[in-house]
């Protein structure tokens, strides 16, 4: 049963680099959606911490040094 005229080199070619390009385009694409999912989260994360700072009445400096002393002591007792 035949199926048809066989492709020749080049047009194979094409189609591998026209599959290519359309991947690159979509990793690309990808690429963006996780860096703004990225962006996101440490929006998130920050304002945690910026609602935790007003609850607290710590300023952020404060803050920075209560865990920078938290975070020596843990690393002596480990």
């Amino acid at each position: 049963m035949a199926r048809g005229p066989r492709k020749t080199i080049e047009e194979k070619i094409q189609a591998k680099e026209e599959l290519i390009h359309s991947l690159q385009v979509r990793i690309k694409s990808e690429q963006g959606e996780l860096e703004e999912l990225y962006r996101e989260k440490q929006a998130e994360q920050l304002n945690v911490l910026s609602e935790m700072l007003d609850e607290t009445g710590l300023s952020a400096e404060e803050a920075a040094a209560i865990l920078k002393e938290h975070t020596q002591e843990v690393r002596i007792t480990a």
